[in-house]
């Protein structure tokens, strides 16, 4: 798909994409995404990737090193993740960091989390082409006191205790973040704990978001209602004089949610079919384009039709391709046709950087995985992009 209008844009140009890849790293790529458009084989991958991530002294590391981690992770550390980053660089591509452990449950853990980044804070002040890193709340509470609060049950003392720690956890993020100029997207998490996500990241855009963009909420639109969230957003940033940090995203736990929602006999909250998610998607891109004064939007879509919406409004309203509150931002290791291409444009694009222990991170790596065999079609266009560039490059017949 192109742009008419814009010669420099074309996301079928493959030459653009994979021009960061040698023959050796693109052959190694190609013969992963062939793999991963295997259910069967994903689902033994997994498998398998879950063992080893429990072996005693990092046994299995190399095994999971060798395929997944190096297609969607920096490193296991910030120092590794330079390589990555300047690699990006060289093709006007901006990073953004994400510590990517999960599911933790200690205050060990959370202590952990916040260590880690902070130090990701001060990384990304001294590196020009890391603007932003990303966290989840539930890096530093328990997810029990998040669902607590949602649904106005009593906490126990213990957990009256875990959600201060919180909001002093969150308050020494933000407060870092602010004082070296660095933004933070807090991701979005599942339906029934993302009231008090909500609540927690308006009211501190409210504090931080006064002269620039330093918070970013995430807006999942593959649930109901998020059009219209969004729009009260902007709503009460306009009221209260912030600016409205919004991460567009189509969502990433769908199937959780409905199968919670049918356990537990309550309405689905997500969107009757993909075309309907489409459009609220659109829609959204359409109201921060026009609204871009007030709201700095990161539409962080692997759709090629919406991100080739956000450049064509841009065109139609005389708005430059370099404008800071309009960006664009694709996962690590897939829809390098997008981000390239956009950076190559002109657009301020840029790639989702996860790194962490190898172990820690198997749970993000595994949904990757999944996630490219469903019916989305991701998976068969990623694959024949990268049989385009071997052939083009005379590596397959």
């Amino acid at each position: 798909m192109s742009d008419p209008e814009d010669p420099y844009l074309d996301f079928k140009n493959t030459e653009i994409a994979f021009s960061y890849k040698s023959n050796k790293e693109l052959k190694k790529t190609w013969w992963l995404f062939k793999m991963m458009n295997n259910p069967n084989l994903v689902q033994i991958g997994t498998f398998f990737g879950n063992i080893c991530a429990k072996l005693p002294f990092g046994l299995g590391d190399p095994f999971i090193k060798w395929t997944i981690f190096e297609q969607f992770c920096g490193g296991t550390n910030l120092f590794e993740c330079e390589k990555v980053i300047e690699k990006l660089s060289f093709r006007d591509t901006l990073t953004i960091l994400d510590y990517g452990v999960e599911a933790k449950e200690t205050d060990e853990d959370f202590e952990k989390t916040l260590s880690e980044n902070l130090k990701a804070i001060e990384f990304a002040y001294a590196h020009a082409h890391v603007p932003v890193i990303s966290t989840k709340i539930t890096g530093y509470v328990p997810m029990m006191v998040l669902e607590k609060l949602q649904t106005g049950e009593a906490l126990s003392e213990f957990e009256k205790v875990q959600a201060k720690r919180l909001h002093e956890r969150i308050d020494t993020l933000c407060k870092k973040a602010n004082e070296l100029g660095v933004s933070v997207f807090i991701d979005a998490e599942e339906s029934w704990i993302q009231k008090p996500i909500d609540e927690l990241v308006l009211g501190l855009m409210a504090i931080y978001n006064r002269d620039k963009p330093i918070i970013y909420h995430t807006f999942q639109f593959y649930r109901k209602g998020q059009l219209t969230f969004l729009q009260e957003c902007y709503e009460k940033a306009k009221s209260s004089n912030f600016i409205l940090g919004a991460k567009l995203v189509r969502g990433a736990y769908m199937e959780k949610e409905r199968k919670r929602s049918m356990e537990k006999g309550y309405l689905d909250p997500i969107q009757v079919n993909k075309a309907t998610t489409d459009q609220d998607y659109n829609e959204a891109v359409k109201f921060c384009v026009s609204h871009h004064e007030r709201i700095s939007v990161c539409n962080s879509s692997h759709n090629w039709e919406s991100n080739l919406l956000q450049t064509q409004l841009m065109k139609e309203a005389g708005i430059p391709k370099d404008h800071p509150h309009l960006n664009f931002c694709q996962l690590y290791g897939m829809s390098d046709n997008l981000t390239f291409n956009l950076a190559a444009a002109g657009y301020n694009a840029a790639k989702y950087l996860p790194y962490g222990p190898t172990k820690d991170v198997v749970p993000y790596l595994t949904r990757r995985a999944q996630e490219n065999t469903s019916v989305t079609g991701d998976m068969g266009r990623e694959l024949k992009l990268l049989n385009e560039e071997m052939k083009r490059r005379g590596l397959l017949k």
